[in-house]
C-alpha cells in the first residue's frame, strides 16, 4: 500500500486528534444557580467536586465514534492507494504494440506532448508485473507472464516466469519503429505459448489446459483485427493508450516521375491526410540534396464525424489534399519532403501528435538509357518498338543465324554466359533457354530480369500446359501493378493460344487472366525475375493497340528498378528490400538511417540480388560494397554506394485516433484507459464512505443519549 499525500495528512492528524481528546478533558465552566433541590443533579456535583480543570476520560462511545470518523478522513486525505490484480488466472500475457502510431505523444492524455503511447503502455505493463500474485509461504503457486513486442509481426521477449525483475527488463528493452502493426501474428504467437499442443491417443495434437489472460496494450490502430479469432473461453483485456479524438497530419502517399518527353525534368505528387478537427495551413518543404529547395502552403479542411456502425462508435473522417513539385534534375537527387505548421512553430501537441510521418524520402535516379539484349527469330516490329526508345540501347541476337559475340557461339551459350549478366533486361521473343531441373531438361527463365513474350516456362516459375484454344480475350487484370496501372486490355483478342493453369505453390502472379487461362505473368525467385506473356503476339491485336508500348515501357522501368516495389507505392517498413547488384560484388553492407545507423551485412545471390528486412524504420538506407558499380551508383573511397529510401505512407497508420473497442472477430472488447492505473485501487473514497456511515452511527447514539 502506498499513500499519495502523507505529508498533508500528517499535518491535520497532529492537529485534530488532540484538540478532539482536549474537548473530552476539560472540564465546563459553570455558573453559580440557586435551586430548590440537587436531587437531579448528581452528575454535575460529582463535577463541582473536583478541584483540577481536567477530568478523567470515562468510557464514552461519542469519543471513539469520533476518533474513528476523524482517523478515517486523515486517512482518506493521505489517499492510500494499492496495485491489485484486476486480471483472473494464474498465467498472463503481455502484448505490447510498438508500431509507428505508438510514437505518438498523447500517452498522459492530462499532459499531452510529454509522454508516447508506447511509454505508457510500458508503464501500465509494469504496474501488471507489480501485480502478478507471488507464491504463498506454503508453496502456493504464484503468477507468471510472459511478453510479447508486435508490429507487422510477433516477438516473444521472455518467456513465461514468475521473475518480476526479468518482466520488466523485457518490457524496457522494446522500443518503436516504423511500421503498420497487424495483430494476427502477435496472436498466434501467444497461442502457441498459452495452449500448447499436446499429442492425444486418436485425435493427434490438441491444445491442453486453461489459456492465459491475453493484456494487449495499443491504440487498436491494427489492420487484421477483424481476421483474429479468439476461443469462447479466451480472456483479452484491452488496455487502451491515447485519446479517442486525436488529430494528425501526415504524409499517405508521394512519386517522384521523369517526363517521358524530356526526363531531365521531374514532378514530385504528395498526399497529405488530416484527421485534426479544425481547419489546418500546413506548410510542405521540397529539399534536394539537404538543401532547401521550394515550400508551398496547403490548406487542410477539418475532419469531419462519421456514423456509428455495429463494431464500434463513429470515427473520425479525414480529409485529404495533394501538392505538386517541379524540379529540373538531370542527375541522381535525395528527396526529402518534410510538413511544418506556420501556426504552431514547435508542431505542439493540438496540431500535430505524430512526427514520423511529417517526413517523406524519394531517391531520384539519374537519367540512363537501359541496356537490353534482344533474342529473337526475327521478329522486326517488335525490334523496332524496344530500338525505337530513347530511354534504352538494344542488342539484337538473331536465332535465325549464330550469335557474333567473343566468347559465345549461340543463343543458349550466350544466356549461359557471364556476358548475358551485363545487362539489365534480356527480353525474349517466343523462345527460352535449356535447364537441368531435378535431373530434367527443360525451358526455364534464365537469371537476371527477363521481359519474354510468346512463351513461357515450366513449372516451378511456369505454368501448366493443359491445351490450345483457337480465341480468346481478357477477363481480368491487375489494374493496380506498375506495369498495368491505367492501361485497358478491353480491345486486346487473341488467336491460336495455349490453355494453362498454375499449378500449386508455384512463386507466380497472374497479372492478366483470359479465357484459357493466365495471359500475362510475374515470376521470381532468389536469382530470376521476369514477366511473360503466354500467347503469341503475331497472334494477337496487341500489335496495333497503343496500349503494347506502355507495356514494354513500364516492365523495363518495373525491372530497372532492381526491386519489386513500385514508385507510387515506395518501400515502407515492414517490407523487405530487395537490390540486384552488379556480378562480383563483395563485402555488401546496409547502413540504416540516423540516429541508429547500424551497419548490416548481406550476402549476394548468385545473380547479384540482395535483401533485407523486414525494414524498421523510415529514411534513407546506403548500400555498399567491393566491386563494379552499375550505372547508377556513385563511388564514395573507390566503393560503390547506393541510397534507398523507406517511408510510412500508411493512412490508417497515420489515422492515430484510439479505438474505444477492439472488434475481433469472435468478440468486442471494451477498452481500459491506460492512463487511468492499470490494477490501481484508490481507498479513500471508500474512506470518505466509512467515515459518514460512523458519523450516521454517532449522531444516532447521541440523539438517544446512549452512554456506556
Amino acid at each position: 500500500m502506498t499513500f499519495l499525500s502523507p505529508l498533508s495528512a500528517g499535518i491535520a492528524a497532529a492537529i485534530a486528534i488532540p484538540a478532539l481528546l482536549i474537548l473530552y478533558f476539560l472540564k465546563l465552566r459553570r455558573r453559580n444557580l440557586e435551586v430548590s433541590s440537587t436531587l437531579l443533579w448528581k452528575k454535575a456535583i460529582e463535577d463541582l467536586q473536583a478541584n483540577a480543570p481536567f477530568q478523567r476520560l470515562r468510557n464514552n462511545i461519542l469519543l471513539i465514534l469520533q476518533l474513528l470518523i476523524l482517523i478515517a478522513a486523515l486517512l482518506s486525505i493521505a489517499q492510500p492507494q494499492f496495485v491489485a490484480n484486476l486480471a483472473p488466472g494464474g498465467k498472463h500475457i503481455i502484448m505490447i504494440d510498438r508500431s509507428a502510431s505508438m510514437q505518438a505523444i498523447d500517452g498522459d492524455l492530462k499532459n499531452p506532448g510529454k509522454l508516447t503511447r508506447l511509454e505508457a503502455g510500458k508503464k501500465g505493463a509494469r504496474d501488471l508485473v507489480d501485480s502478478l500474485k507471488e507464491p504463498g509461504v506454503f508453496g502456493s503457486a504464484g503468477d507468471e507472464a510472459m511478453v510479447i513486442a508486435f508490429d507487422m509481426t510477433g516477438e516473444r521477449l521472455v518467456n513465461f516466469t514468475g521473475n518480476r525483475a526479468e518482466l520488466k527488463r523485457a518490457i524496457d528493452s522494446i522500443e518503436p519503429v516504423d511500421t503498420p502493426s497487424r495483430l494476427g501474428p502477435a496472436w498466434t504467437l501467444a497461442k502457441a505459448y498459452s495452449r500448447p499442443p499436446e499429442a492425444v491417443e486418436g485425435k493427434g495434437f490438441v491444445a491442453q489446459g486453461p489459456g492465459a489472460v491475453v493484456h494487449l496494450f495499443s491504440d487498436g490502430r491494427l489492420s487484421d483485427a477483424l481476421e483474429v479469432r479468439p476461443e469462447i473461453d479466451d480472456t483479452v483485456v484491452y488496455m487502451a493508450t491515447g485519446g479517442k479524438d486525436a488529430g494528425n497530419v501526415g504524409i499517405t502517399a508521394i512519386r517522384a516521375e521523369r517526363s517521358f518527353d524530356d526526363p531531365g525534368k521531374v514532378s514530385i505528387f504528395v498526399a497529405v491526410q488530416s484527421t485534426v478537427m479544425a481547419a489546418r495551413k500546413v506548410e510542405v518543404a521540397l529539399a534536394v540534396d539537404n538543401n532547401a529547395a521550394e515550400i508551398k502552403d496547403i490548406m487542410m479542411p477539418a475532419a469531419t464525424k462519421g456514423v456509428p456502425t455495429s463494431e464500434g462508435p463513429a470515427e473520425i473522417v479525414p480529409q485529404i489534399g495533394g501538392i505538386v513539385f517541379s524540379l529540373d534534375r538531370p542527375t541522381a537527387a535525395r528527396l526529402t519532403v518534410q510538413l511544418r505548421f506556420p501556426d504552431d512553430p514547435a508542431g505542439g501537441p493540438n496540431t500535430d501528435l505524430l512526427e514520423v510521418d511529417n517526413n517523406a524520402y524519394v531517391v531520384l535516379p539519374p537519367t540512363r538509357r537501359l541496356s537490353l539484349a534482344f533474342v529473337t527469330d526475327g521478329n522486326l516490329i517488335l525490334q523496332a518498338m524496344l530500338t525505337d526508345r530513347p530511354e534504352a540501347t538494344v542488342e539484337v541476337f538473331n536465332l535465325a543465324r549464330p550469335v557474333k559475340t567473343v566468347r559465345t557461339a549461340d543463343a543458349q551459350a550466350f544466356i549461359d554466359s557471364p556476358e548475358a549478366a551485363e545487362y539489365d533486361v534480356l527480353v525474349l521473343d517466343r523462345w527460352l533457354p535449356q535447364a537441368t531441373i531435378d535431373g530434367k531438361k527443360q525451358s526455364a527463365i534464365p537469371i537476371g530480369r527477363s521481359l519474354i513474350f510468346g512463351a513461357f516456362p515450366e513449372p516451378p516459375l511456369g505454368l501448366a500446359r493443359k491445351g490450345e484454344t483457337d480465341q480468346a480475350i481478357p477477363l481480368t487484370w491487375r489494374s493496380d501493378h506498375p506495369v498495368l496501372r491505367g492501361l485497358s486490355l478491353d480491345a486486346l483478342i487473341i488467336g491460336k493460344s495455349p490453355i494453362t493453369e498454375p499449378v500449386l505453390d508455384a512463386p507466380i502472379s497472374v497479372l492478366a487472366q483470359g479465357t484459357g487461362g493466365p495471359l500475362i505473368v510475374e515470376a521470381s525467385d532468389i536469382d530470376r525475375r521476369a514477366i511473360y506473356t503466354t500467347f503469341d503476339l503475331a497472334q494477337s491485336t496487341w500489335f496495333t493497340d497503343p496500349t503494347l508500348p506502355l507495356f514494354i515501357v513500364r516492365s523495363l522501368d518495373y525491372f530497372a528498378r532492381g526491386s519489386s516495389a513500385d514508385k507510387a507505392n515506395p518501400l515502407q517498413p515492414g517490407q523487405t528490400m530487395s537490390e540486384k547488384l552488379p556480378r562480383g560484388a563483395m563485402q555488401v553492407r546496409i547502413t540504416a538511417p540516423p540516429p541508429d545507423s547500424k551497419v548490416f551485412s548481406l550476402v549476394p545471390s548468385a545473380a547479384g540480388d540482395v535483401n533485407f528486412g523486414p525494414v524498421q524504420n523510415v529514411g534513407f538506407y546506403t548500400l555498399g560494397w567491393e566491386g563494379p558499380p552499375s550505372p547508377t551508383d556513385t563511388l564514395v573511397g573507390g566503393n560503390p554506394r547506393r541510397t534507398l529510401a523507406a517511408n510510412l505512407l500508411d493512412p490508417q497508420e497515420s489515422d492515430i485516433a484510439t479505438r474505444p473497442t477492439l472488434a475481433l472477430a469472435s468478440k468486442v472488447i471494451e477498452a481500459t484507459q491506460t492512463g487511468q492505473g492499470l490494477g490501481t485501487v484508490l481507498l479513500w473514497p471508500w474512506l470518505l464512505l466509512l467515515a459518514a456511515l460512523i458519523m450516521l452511527v454517532e449522531w444516532y447514539i447521541y440523539n438517544r443519549k446512549v452512554t456506556l
